[in-house]
């Protein structure tokens, strides 16, 4: 009869993903968009239902947000961290159609927390400034000159609702 040894425990969050349970929740807000080839801009309201999942290794993000009435954008993240290169990752789709070749990687300065990505097209920053755990100011920026100078697409404010 062959030893049995003891399975080995499984894997745990830690105090880094447990961090990013502050997003957990759903979230209503006032969006400014800046006009672009998709639309001419202005305000608009987001909604976005965000849960724990994977035992508590990931939080996902379901988002919506409505201009004039009806839905016009959907989209779908995934946050996490990586150990291995000590920081956060966001994987993100949408209505668009693209699909990430990567992750947004971020990392917490104080009560903010910054993603940064890189595509052929442009880079990206999005921008998550939490105050307390019931109110959160995102900001969507974009570079097309290599971090040079950076153009806000999306700003909003959101509270949480449950």
């Amino acid at each position: 009869m062959a030893d049995s040894k003891p399975a080995a425990p499984m894997p745990q969050p830690t105090d880094e993903h447990k961090k990013l349970y502050i997003l957990a929740g759903e979230w209503e807000g006032d969006e400014n968009i800046a006009p672009s080839p998709w639309g001419p801009g202005g305000p608009a309201k987001g909604f976005s239902s965000i849960h724990v999942a994977v035992d508590g290794f990931f939080v996902v993000q379901d988002y919506v947000e409505v201009k004039d009435g009806r839905t016009v954008f959907r989209g779908h993240g995934i946050y996490g961290w990586d150990a291995a290169q000590q920081t956060y990752t966001w994987y993100w789709c949408d209505s668009m159609g693209q699909v990430p070749p990567q992750p947004s990687r971020g990392r917490w300065q104080g009560d903010t927390l910054v993603f940064e990505s890189s595509s052929p097209q442009a880079q990206g920053r999005y921008t998550y400034r939490f105050e307390g755990e019931a109110i959160y100011h995102f900001k969507l920026e974009n570079s097309f000159d290599g971090g040079a100078t950076w153009l806000t697409f999306m700003e909003g404010t959101y509270k949480k609702t449950r």
